[in-house]
């Protein structure tokens, strides 16, 4: 039975989506069968994925307003077992639609409960807000990977977004459990970088990954190219650091 974890944090900018694609590629590296779940109406992650997002005929926008069976939405990517339901613009307005379905904080669940047993893991990529999607991608989540980006407001809105997760585990899903809290953009040299690094571990100890992703030039460059970090540079400390997040989660069962 596959896992299912969402990358959620409302705060922009913290490298979820760069998170969500690396550590994806990594899984799907280490011989594990991932899908990635684009929930962001950016799109980000299927272009970073190589999905020429003008060209997606079908997109979870379409499974989860027109019921469509999510196979029909799958598309492969240059990594072997790593595929991807891209997202759609269309996303944004299907907070409004969903707003007279019945069980709506559901749907998506419904949706990917079937797929787990086709793949190892399914990581959603949640947009950058709390709202409908973000609760139906944490209700289909059997944990939440939190990244925090290792700068100055790095622990504001944090507390909103654990907030959400209890609410959720009370109301909706129980069983949702925080995976980890992932420090971003970490740089060794900036007193700063280690005075958050000492402030995330001082308040939610061993519920920090040991692992943290160094700011690392490749991570940026690689979806411009529509590819993962790995087949862009597989020597970048980018790839390093994502090879040993999914090696963690991985341990961790």
């Amino acid at each position: 039975m596959g896992k299912i974890i969402a990358l959620a944090n409302q705060k922009g900018g913290v490298g979820k989506t760069t998170t969500a694609i690396n550590l994806a590629a990594s899984l799907a590296t280490l011989e594990k069968k991932v899908l990635v779940v684009d929930a962001d109406p950016q799109a980000n992650a299927s272009s970073g994925l190589g999905v020429d997002i003008q060209q997606v005929d079908t997109s979870i926008y379409d499974c989860i307003i027109n019921n469509t069976e999510p196979h029909e939405a799958i598309y492969t990517t240059d990594i072997d077992g790593l595929d991807i339901i891209p997202s759609h613009i269309d996303l944004v307005g299907a907070e409004i639609e969903m707003l007279n379905v019945d069980k709506r904080e559901t749907v998506l669940k419904r949706i990917l409960d079937p797929m787990r047993a086709e793949y190892d893991y399914i990581l959603i990529d949640c947009s950058p807000s709390l709202g409908l999607i973000t609760v139906n991608s944490l209700t289909a989540a059997d944990s939440v990977v939190i990244p925090v980006q290792c700068e100055y407001f790095a622990l504001e809105g944090i507390s909103k977004l654990l907030n959400t997760v209890k609410i959720i585990k009370s109301k909706l899903n129980p069983s949702l459990e925080i995976e980890g809290f992932l420090l971003t953009m970490y740089d060794s040299r900036l007193r700063l970088a280690n005075q958050i690094y000492e402030e995330v571990k001082r308040h939610f100890q061993e519920l920090v990954f040991k692992t943290v992703i160094q700011r690392n030039v490749k991570l940026s460059e690689a979806p411009s190219h529509g590819v993962p970090c790995i087949l862009y540079d597989a020597t970048s400390a980018g790839t390093k650091n994502y090879t040993s997040l999914a090696r963690e989660i991985m341990a961790r069962g």
